[in-house]
């Protein structure tokens, strides 16, 4: 990965044999707050390349001397698999770029140029760029430091939300996590326990819908030898496994109320009997819980009330994936580079296929989403694969994606202005602020209020 942090910027190579041309864009390019590189050959932009370790997109004139820009191209994608080409082409030999976009290529652009769409472009794959090395920082954060940072997120809800957990995991009290299916409840569950003083000790997770509701008792708290047919030696619980650490019970909701009443008891006494025994047994088991239902649905019909208060002494509520796009872009990167490490092959996603994603309201969330990516890939060979939104829609529930795009249409630059104006706001004018919220360099911050008059 080359450094292209926000302390460093990004580079653009403009490479064309006309100087005239080239000195235009330069000059607007740097207006526009870029570094620029100019190359007149493809030989001279291999140099500039090599010596500039910032270059992160090269626009390239298809008829070069010497070598043309279909094989500075090939070229360029050899020695940097994340080099972004966009060819530059007039209007005559637009299917030979097209055949280039084959070859790597991210885009092309036609002469005479229209500058504004030019402008447009060239921000649009930069700021992709800059979103792609976003991602590269947090995997780089994922495999150095453990508990909340393995949530990804840039979004200030959920930041808000990650600050909240971190004083949770210190306070060792029951947690009630809320959330819609495919939220990432059992993921903060883990990071609590994982920040907790208990960190050390086991994590034990159980999903109460998922056993018979007779089973889910013995499950929980054990059975002696002889309890019912089958018990044919005394077995411990999961609160005895969890036994110093943390258990973990989703979908609290669906526990049968006669096993609730020794929940709190276990709650109140810090204590269990198991089926079939006569003596209580001591544990020390922080308990966390999570549902899918509503709060109210879940105070007032499924849960005891005096369970309830005891279980939700601190609620975390987990927003859904549609509430947040900035996390839909980054999150969709991040998966985008785990399916890359586990095909071997390199996966990337076109801004088409971005944009699809942010319109879509993902009624399964974050793990909708990772399943989308995983799909799209395992069905497909290419390396690299260019994921578009061609290859997504297919896959997306019809209702959803037609309830979104057409109730409550946002483009890209839409989203991105009312996200800079929410950072803003929370940062209390703070830029510094706002940009780290944001996960993009200051400078970028800058530009984009100056696109969109912020």
């Amino acid at each position: 990965m080359k450094d292209l942090s926000p302390a460093h910027g990004c580079c653009v190579l403009v490479v064309d044999d006309d100087p005239s041309l080239a000195a235009t864009l330069k000059e607007m390019l740097t207006r526009d707050g870029y570094a620029v590189e100019v190359a007149h050959s493809a030989a001279e932009a291999l140099e500039i390349h090599a010596a500039n370790p910032r270059i992160g997109l090269a626009l390239v004139d298809l008829i070069l001397p010497g070598a043309g820009g279909l094989a500075l191209t090939d070229e360029l994608r050899r020695r940097d698999s994340e080099i972004v080409v966009v060819i530059m082409t007039g209007y005559g030999t637009i299917e030979t770029a097209v055949e280039a976009i084959k070859r790597g290529a991210e885009d092309y652009i036609t002469k005479p140029f229209d500058y504004a769409t030019v402008r447009k472009k060239v921000g649009r794959l930069l700021e992709m760029i800059e979103l792609r090395e976003r991602v590269a920082q947090l995997e780089t954060r994922l495999e150095r430091h453990p508990c909340f940072e393995n949530i990804v997120s840039v979004s200030p809800a959920m930041e808000r939300l990650l600050d909240r957990g971190r004083l949770a995991a210190a306070a060792d009290a029951p947690v009630l996590i809320l959330g819609e299916t495919g939220t990432g409840k059992e993921m903060m569950a883990r990071a609590i326990h994982d920040a907790s003083p208990r960190a050390r000790k086991p994590f034990v997770a159980l999903n109460c819908g998922a056993l018979p509701r007779e089973l889910v008792e013995s499950e929980l708290f054990g059975f002696r030898r002889g309890a019912f047919t089958g018990a044919i030696a005394d077995t411990p619980g999961l609160f005895a496994a969890a036994s110093g650490g943390t258990i973990f019970l989703d979908e609290i909701g669906e526990m049968p109320k006669d096993v609730q009443v020794k929940l709190l008891r276990v709650l109140q006494e810090g204590e269990v009997r198991p089926v079939g025994g006569a003596k209580s047994v001591h544990v020390d088991v922080r308990v966390l819980a999570a549902t899918n239902r509503a709060l109210q649905e879940l105070r007032g019909n499924l849960l005891r009330e005096d369970l309830y208060f005891r279980i939700a002494t601190i609620v975390l509520q987990i927003p859904p994936l549609r509430s947040r796009p900035e996390d839909i872009l980054v999150l969709a990167q991040h998966f985008a580079v785990r399916v890359s490490r586990r095909y071997g092959r390199q996966v990337n996603l076109t801004r088409p296929a971005l944009e699809t994603l942010v319109g879509y309201s993902f009624p399964g969330n974050v793990r909708e989403l990772e399943n989308l990516i995983e799909s799209v890939t395992a069905v497909s060979a290419d390396d690299p694969q260019n994921i578009s939104d061609k290859d997504l829609k297919p896959l997306l529930q019809e209702e959803a994606a037609r309830n979104t795009f057409e109730s409550a249409p946002v483009s890209m630059e839409q989203m991105e202005r009312q996200t800079i104006e929410r950072a803003l706001r929370l940062s209390e004018g703070n830029r510094t602020k706002a940009a780290s919220m944001l996960g993009i360099s200051r400078d970028t911050l800058y530009r984009k209020m100056r696109q969109y008059q912020v």
